[in-house]
């Protein structure tokens, strides 16, 4: 039997994929411009759809998943992610942000953590995942989120938030971009609606 070896730095397990280079991209800009790989539009959402993209957006991680589950698990390149990895983050992201969310209706100019996303795949050994656990949880996740959405109304729109960067979001433009995560990935995974 094998034995795992440990990062003492980071407790990662030094049989995890290889992490790729941070992502040093401040994608705040899709509040602003098209993105030209997914064609997402922060602008054109209505905001009040917000809960009903996301439960729509987690549908259609249900259709990847259901794919061979040796194929999901592939790389296309080392350091480019694989389908379930994708999924992985997505449900995370779902989960994190909810996290945020709630901290910005009930703290006064919230203050988020930083959160490495490369280093939490590999920690948490998203290579390893199946699918069929994956794919409860991040629907699940959605879920909440969506409905945490669905409750925001009025005033609490305009309620802001600061990410460790510096980024300053309002209820609204958090939403707008939290979109664009899960939207780009179905991308990045070849996913085509039809």
């Amino acid at each position: 039997m094998m034995r795992r070896r440990w990062c003492n730095m980071c407790h990662m397990d030094e049989n995890a994929p290889p992490l790729p280079e941070p992502d040093a991209k401040d994608w705040t800009w899709v509040l602003d411009a098209v993105c030209p790989d997914c064609e997402y539009v922060a602008g054109d959402l209505d905001i009040s759809d917000l809960g009903d993209r996301l439960r729509n957006n987690a549908a259609k991680w249900a259709l990847v998943l259901q794919g061979d589950s040796v194929a999901l698990g592939q790389r296309p390149e080392a350091l480019i992610w694989s389908p379930l990895e994708y999924a992985c983050h997505v449900r995370d992201v779902y989960v994190l942000f909810l996290e945020r969310l709630e901290l910005m209706l009930t703290s006064d100019d919230a203050r988020f953590a930083n959160w490495d996303q490369d280093l939490t795949a590999a920690q948490q050994r998203y290579d390893l995942a199946v699918a069929a656990d994956v794919l409860p949880a991040l629907v699940a996740a959605g879920e909440k989120l969506a409905a945490r959405f669905d409750e925001v109304s009025g005033a609490q729109w305009s309620r802001v938030g600061f990410r460790s960067d510096g980024a300053t979001f309002t209820v609204e433009s958090f939403g707008r971009y939290l979109l664009h995560d899960p939207v780009h990935h179905l991308h990045d995974v070849g996913f085509v609606s039809g």
